[in-house]
């Protein structure tokens, strides 16, 4: 269902990764990223992406429409700040696949990043926070050009660090995606509602999808500070002169004193073209029905009934 989507999402995912580790901009990130790797390399963690988007974003919008129909009140329209506390609900149930899913998608372009920023003759390892065999394997270019599968780190994970080390990150990542779903479903929400032909009548399908894509990078840009914070905390590997961070505060701290309050909005512009079609796109998705299913389908609704 989302495959379209990551198929055209997928290179823009990598600006926004590269720039929020201090690239140049999004055109040369590009350009870099495709003489480095081939045009191949700019979907780098698509794979992760088709696995885990489907479930991810079932969660997100399924979530979101249980908490809105269990906030109502005998069938009337929600308040503001219910739609607020919905989408909030929401962010808090899709971390669960989404914290795992960005933490192998990182990883894995974390690979080509290190590779084209060293010279073409270096030999020396890459510095890890995390010793690991398999990552420092990926980035060993010279010795083994080879890299490292989703599969092969995930296990690595597993093995070294446990179940946690898949959910590296967590707490940034329960920052991004709460604010997140509290902007967006409650503006995709209002602006869905503006292309009403009638009281009774559903928007068209299209409506669905521009009220997605625009609430989508709205929301996209105004959490990109908290998108930059995961997207350190998540990178295992670092390059000569990278920075390591111990939490959320400590990484906060560091960007500001090192690079300034603008390094919170890098990559946003990218960020917003990759959310803006996926978000159209999942709309359009459940107009169709896939959420009243879910919903009448869910262990919950089998239970109340």
């Amino acid at each position: 269902m989302w495959g379209p989507g990551l198929f055209y999402v997928a290179p823009f995912q990598q600006p926004p990764f590269g720039l929020q580790h201090a690239i140049p901009p999004q055109v040369d990130c590009l350009v870099k990223t495709v003489r480095s790797e081939g045009y191949f390399g700019m979907y780098r963690g698509a794979a992760v992406n088709l696995t885990l988007v489907t479930p991810e974003k079932a969660i997100k919008l399924a979530a979101n429409d249980f908490f809105r129909h269990h906030l109502s009140k005998d069938g009337k329209g929600l308040t503001v700040l219910r739609e607020m506390l919905a989408g909030c609900g929401a962010g808090m149930c899709q971390v669960v696949i989404t914290t795992p899913m960005e933490m192998l998608k990182i990883q894995l372009q974390d690979a080509g990043r290190i590779a084209a920023q060293r010279s073409p003759g270096v030999m020396s390892s890459v510095k890890l926070v995390v010793p690991n065999p398999i990552l420092t394997r990926s980035y060993n270019v010279a010795a083994l050009p080879r890299p490292a599968s989703a599969m092969q780190i995930a296990r690595e994970l597993l093995h070294t660090q446990g179940v946690q080390g898949l959910y590296r990150g967590l707490g940034a990542t329960i920052m991004r995606d709460v604010p997140f779903s509290v902007v967006y479903f409650p503006l995709f929400a209002h602006l869905n509602r503006l292309g009403k032909p009638s009281l009774d009548q559903p928007p068209p399908f299209y409506w669905a999808f521009l009220s997605g894509a625009l609430a989508g990078s709205t929301a996209a840009v105004a959490v990109n500070p908290c998108d930059v914070v995961k997207t350190r905390l998540q990178s295992l590997s670092k390059a000569g002169g990278e920075e390591t961070y111990t939490g959320v505060v400590d990484c906060i701290r560091k960007i500001l004193q090192k690079e300034g309050p603008s390094a919170f909005l890098k990559g946003a512009g990218c960020r917003a073209l990759v959310i803006a079609p996926l978000f159209g796109i999942a709309q359009v998705m459940y107009f169709l029905g896939v959420g009243e299913y879910i919903l009448e389908n869910s262990p919950l609704s089998l239970m109340s009934t």
